[in-house]
């Protein structure tokens, strides 16, 4: 059975185009989520696939950066599939499939280069974000809570635990506004 993975990194993001090709590939069943790449093991519906997948079966991505973001992630994850009997194919990249000698090696040079992409491309977003913070016009991410309300709060003598219930924070956001 061909058992199908989608995933997008942000909320905003569709999984349509995923599902669709999925589907024309023959997937029996897919498996969707919004959930960042970096780390395999917060994505819930990547292991509720791979625990759904029995001997004989192939996990089936529509591309390589949708199912690893790391080479580790990556053999990791091949790794735990070969244990069950489970096969690997990517759509995009078509000689990736782990059911043929090739195709295993197609999957390491290609998760090889799809790491370097993603340290690439970090790299250039922290050049951005330095160059931005030199020119003024990069902040950072602003407070998560009204310091004047947790002041306010505070001074109707209410604790800052009780503070921090409140407005849904940690007590250690609560002691910096407290101090500010």
């Amino acid at each position: 059975m061909l058992i199908g993975y989608a995933r997008v990194s942000s909320i905003g993001q569709d999984l349509t185009v995923q599902e669709e090709a999925l589907r024309a590939a023959g997937c029996e069943q897919i498996y969707s989520e919004k959930k960042s790449g970096r780390q395999a093991e917060d994505r819930e519906a990547l292991h509720d696939a791979m625990k759904a997948a029995r001997t004989g079966d192939i996990i089936v991505v529509s591309r390589l950066d949708r199912f690893a973001r790391s080479t580790q992630d990556l053999h990791n994850l091949l790794a735990a599939l070969e244990a069950k009997g489970v096969g690997f194919r990517c759509l995009a990249q078509s000689g990736v499939d782990t059911t043929t000698p090739t195709g295993k090696l197609t999957l390491s040079i290609l998760g090889a280069v799809a790491a370097f992409e993603t340290d690439l491309r970090a790299e250039r977003q922290a050049e951005g974000i330095a160059c931005a913070r030199q020119e003024g016009r990069y902040k950072g991410r602003g407070p998560s809570i009204d310091y004047a309300k947790v002041k306010r709060l505070h001074g109707q003598g209410i604790s800052p635990t009780e503070i921090a219930s409140l407005l849904g924070v940690g007590r250690t956001s609560v002691y910096r506004a407290l101090a500010a």
